[in-house]
């Protein structure tokens, strides 16, 4: 049997550019789909449609929200180079653009230089130590799929002591064991609960304007270790910068979103 997210993210080329790109059920938010999650949808099709393995860069501006059901997805390879291919994508529900994206793909084992300057990974104890958020305790629906596990110190927003350091730090693993790939990193951008719940403990769902996504590395086999920190919250808005780290300790992918502050 596939795995979950493979399912959830399958295409099926139409012609001419055009992908079906259902959006799956159990991927969401109160009912929105995840940021990360279509991010990772859309990139499927536009792997296919360029031929290359990987994103290495990959924006995201999101124009209405991604409810279940049928979607399609227009993709455009805008240039075919030697090592990169550059392809921009929209994806439509009946006509109406849910998201525009551009990106750049190719594969990142290509260049066998060892790293000169790494992000220093965060204390963080280990997997089976930490405490495990899925719908269970409230959590959105996609927790299930996604049961993240947050550092001790970064959970108090659910219970009503949020921390006030504006920080979201913990593993990401599937419920199903799915090995993570460049994709999933792009799913795992988004798939913390936001850092502003640690601020004032203000909850619900943070939409997302823009995601951009780099990334670096293949990720080894095991859980990612993901921070997130938000730093600028205002007019109705907050960024939120990520670096997400491999078993093996390598950034494998750093991330930066602006988003709306909560709503119900």
């Amino acid at each position: 049997m596939p795995f979950d997210f493979d399912s959830a993210i399958t295409v099926r080329p139409l012609g001419d550019g055009v992908y079906d790109t259902a959006i799956r059920r159990g991927w969401d938010i109160v009912g929105n789909a995840n940021g990360g999650y279509l991010l990772a949808l859309v990139a499927e099709a536009m792997k296919a449609e360029s031929g290359r393995r990987d994103p290495i860069t990959i924006t995201a501006h999101y124009l209405s929200p991604g409810l279940v059901g049928d979607a399609t997805t227009t993709v455009q390879v805008v240039k075919q180079g030697r090592r990169f291919a550059t392809v921009q994508a929209a994806l439509q529900r009946d006509g109406k653009d849910i998201m525009r994206v551009i990106g750049t793909f190719g594969d990142v084992d290509t260049d066998p230089l060892a790293p000169r300057r790494e992000r220093v990974q965060p204390d963080m104890p280990p997997y089976d130590e930490c405490p495990r958020r899925d719908s269970g305790d409230g959590a959105p629906a996609i927790m299930d799929k996604v049961p993240v596990r947050l550092h001790p110190d970064d959970v108090g927003f659910a219970i009503g002591t949020p921390s006030g350091n504006g920080t979201m730090r913990g593993w990401v693993k599937f419920a199903d064991d799915r090995p993570h790939d460049t994709v999933s990193l792009l799913l795992a951008s988004d798939s913390l609960p936001p850092p502003i719940f640690n601020v004032d403990g203000e909850t619900g769902w943070v939409p997302t304007v823009e995601l951009t996504v780099h990334v670096f590395a293949r990720p080894a086999p095991g859980p990612l270790l993901c921070s997130f920190t938000s730093d600028v919250i205002q007019a109705g808005m907050l960024e939120e910068d990520g670096v997400m780290w491999d078993s093996g300790g390598v950034c494998v992918a750093t991330s930066r979103q602006i988003a709306l502050q909560p709503r119900m």
